[in-house]
């Protein structure tokens, strides 16, 4: 497990899985209670809920392919773009337009950032390291789920809506700054 924790391909994998789960669960968690303290009925709630969760899954249906398509790298890239987006139009406005924008963006980032990372897990260990390898990735994911959803309330009330989007650029970034390096080392090997 050592020496798979050390590869720049099983890193890249579970911090594009953990952080955009983290963020995901953050933001969606602190938005029914956002919109509901500018005013917004129930309905408009579950209303945006519903096209967050569809954003969340619906482009399962084409991440394998675009995947198979374009590179692991590529589709993580546009995960962080895509959520990066998501903290611009967080701040942009408080309409149900812009919680219906940034939610559905927040639910495809999500997806492409974690099924991105779960391709890029699978091809760091073999089959008899299966097991233990997806173990840690999980226990590093769902730590990461439990502390956003537990924080969620807390951050917005402290910080407000627009500064807790913004606050999730460092993760964001975090990701990038993942990929950035694990570009640079394969380059780096391919001309070796």
């Amino acid at each position: 497990m050592a020496h798979i924790a050390r590869q720049p391909r099983f890193v890249v994998a579970v911090v594009a899985g953990a952080i955009g789960y983290g963020v995901m669960v953050l933001v969606m968690t602190a938005t029914p209670l956002a919109m509901r303290a500018q005013g917004f009925e129930m309905s408009q709630v579950a209303f945006i809920m519903q096209w967050h969760v569809l954003g969340m899954y619906a482009p399962s249906f084409f991440t394998g392919s675009l995947i198979a398509r374009f590179g692991v790298e590529r589709i993580l890239t546009a995960g962080v773009v895509i959520l990066l987006a998501t903290v611009a139009v967080t701040n942009l406005g408080m309409s149900l337009a812009h919680f219906w924008t940034g939610l559905v963006l927040l639910g495809v980032g999500w997806n492409f950032l974690f099924v991105g990372g779960s391709a890029l897990l699978a091809s760091v260990h073999s089959e008899a390291e299966r097991g233990k390898v997806q173990g840690v990735n999980d226990l590093i994911i769902f730590s990461l789920v439990a502390i956003g959803s537990l924080m969620s309330g807390q951050l917005l009330h402290r910080l407000g809506w627009e500064t807790l989007n913004i606050v999730m650029l460092a993760p964001i970034l975090l990701v990038a700054i993942a990929l950035i390096g694990w570009k640079v080392r394969f380059s780096s090997e391919r001309l070796a």
